[in-house]
């Protein structure tokens, strides 16, 4: 291969590298309402809920939301990109450490009361897991857990 292939090679791969990193996050596309659907097929969702063993939420379910904010916010390479307690919704960005490839979090009080939880990957279409670790490890430090729950869905 000649040194001029290998070298615009190269510079494909720092671009690439480059636009995952500094690509910015559009608010309007990823602070998204869960109770509309449109979630990707690929998305991690759990959800408290009066129907399921989590629920029905005790006391005021923003307060519970509150809490969950500040736990996303200790989470290594998290920022808020969106939303408040107050609003009832708060999406996250996490960022992996090497790549720095983008994961959002949306968690969104609703109906019941409930609060649900959904994590995406903005590139590619599988994450090995990963939002579901991380939801699951919010959602055991959040509600006081042995163990991460499974996602439960909608």
């Amino acid at each position: 291969m000649s040194g001029w292939l290998l070298g615009l090679l190269l510079v494909a791969g720092a671009g690439g590298i480059a636009y995952i990193r500094l690509a910015p996050s559009d608010p309007k596309a990823w602070h998204v309402d869960l109770a509309a659907g449109g979630l990707p097929a690929h998305a991690h969702v759990f959800c408290i809920r009066p129907d399921n063993r989590y629920g029905p939420i005790q006391g005021d379910p923003k307060a519970l939301l509150e809490k969950l904010d500040a736990i996303a916010l200790a989470t290594p390479r998290t920022v808020r990109l969106a939303g408040s307690p107050d609003e009832g919704r708060i999406t996250w960005v996490t960022r992996s450490g090497l790549m720095g490839y983008p994961d959002y979090t949306t968690a969104q009080v609703m109906e019941g009361p409930g609060l649900c939880i959904a994590g995406r990957q903005r590139f590619g279409s599988n994450d090995w897991g990963v939002n579901a670790r991380r939801i699951g490890g919010w959602v055991q430090e959040l509600l006081g857990l042995n163990e991460p729950p499974e996602m439960t869905g909608f």
